[in-house]
């Protein structure tokens, strides 16, 4: 019972972890959307696509409001930017790191000392998005949506692909890609049909992926960890091979 007691707590613990990290990611989305369109949903798709995300973390809504009325506020200065920081991790791993910060003389700093710490090193601008191409990414509930259907819509709307996902917990998606010019289209064209994503964005797919033995993997799965625990980064990208998610 004690160890079964225990593995709970950690668990729980990790879960807190998850939620705490989800909730700072989205909360500097929140207010990067606020800023620079309003804090009118219906005016500003940054800041739906901000409360979609909301939603998919479970954000509580007070939270969420909270968000929204500080970025808004009159009287706040605190103004968040979005950063790409570039790198290689161990094993030759094309690494990007997306942040979002209120003080780069810190983020870089501590990006800096992650890739170091991590078997890594950072590289300079353009040193490693070349292997990459940005993409609309909206993730999608399966239940009750015609695939072929969806599908057969949405190519007019900028949807280049249609793809088999899951969430953190294992649960099926379904994901949609299209190109960055895209993105607002294929947002507009979901939301006549009444289709909310689960959660949506922008994202660095590989163009060339590279496989890694377990061993390996766990090498940089250690850079990845010391990269995610740190509040200013919001996403990591890499060109290992493995599954969609």
């Amino acid at each position: 019972m004690g160890r079964t007691f225990e593995n709970r707590k950690q668990a729980m613990a990790k879960r807190g972890d998850r939620d705490a990290k989800n909730f700072t990611r989205v909360g500097r989305q929140i207010n990067i959307a606020v800023k620079s369109g309003g804090s009118d949903p219906d005016g500003n798709p940054a800041l739906r696509r901000a409360l979609q995300n909301a939603r998919s973390v479970n954000m509580p809504k007070d939270r969420v409001k909270a968000a929204i009325d500080k970025a808004a506020g009159v009287g706040d200065t605190q103004r968040f930017e979005q950063i790409l920081y570039e790198g290689y991790g161990p094993h030759g791993v094309a690494v990007l790191v997306e942040t979002a910060t209120d003080n780069l003389t810190r983020t870089v700093a501590n990006i800096r000392s992650h890739f170091k710490k991590g078997g890594g090193t950072m590289g300079s601008s353009g040193s490693v998005a070349f292997m990459f191409e940005q993409v609309g990414v909206f993730r999608l509930d399966p239940d009750g949506l015609d695939r072929e259907s969806l599908e057969l819509e949405l190519i007019d709307h900028g949807l280049e692909e249609l793809l088999d996902g899951e969430d953190d917990q294992g649960e099926s998606l379904v994901v949609l890609r299209c190109s960055r010019t895209s993105f607002g289209e294929l947002q507009s064209a979901l939301e006549a049909r009444n289709i909310d994503a689960k959660s949506s964005g922008f994202e660095w797919i590989p163009q060339t992926t590279t496989e890694l033995t377990d061993e390996q993997l766990e090498d940089v799965t250690k850079l990845f960890e010391r990269l995610e625990n740190d509040d200013d980064v919001q996403e990591v990208f890499t060109n290992i091979s493995y599954g969609l998610t």
